[in-house]
């Protein structure tokens, strides 16, 4: 029996709010800078996720053009889905677009919160979307 998760069964753990690994090339130098994101998603749509104009990440987002985002449970049965592919467009984030982020991983009230904390860096924000191309999943339930 495969541990590989179906394309529908992929797609709703992937619109699960989790928080995701998101990892982009660097430098030959250095290896794949890897960070935490929140990110939006709806099975069969782009992947949705912000970052600040000024930052590294974004500047290695620019240069490669391709992304790779991981997210997974922390308890058994392990379940895991990494997801590859190309950006498909960079905008600035807008308020509602934020909120939507905020919403998902803090709740409405968290989600105030959080934005009025980082309304000094709101102009800075671009939302970024990418279009899931390679996917890899496991789903260790099934074993």
């Amino acid at each position: 029996m495969s541990l590989a998760m179906s394309p529908a069964e992929r797609e709703a753990f992937l619109a699960e709010s989790r928080v995701g690994v998101l990892s982009v090339a660097d430098s030959a130098d250095r290896g794949p800078l890897a960070m935490p994101v929140w990110y939006l998603y709806q099975p069969g749509g782009e992947i949705a996720f912000s970052t600040s104009t000024t930052s590294r990440k974004m500047d290695l987002i620019r240069a490669a053009g391709r992304v790779s985002l991981v997210v997974q449970t922390e308890q058994p049965p392990y379940r895991y889905v990494s997801v590859e592919g190309p950006v498909t467009g960079m905008a600035p984030a807008e308020p509602e677009q934020r909120r939507a982020l905020a919403e998902r991983y803090l709740g409405p009230q968290g989600a105030d919160e959080y934005l009025a904390d980082t309304r000094g860096v709101a102009s800075t924000m671009v939302l970024v979307r990418v279009r899931p191309e390679r996917w890899l999943t496991r789903d260790y339930g099934k074993g």
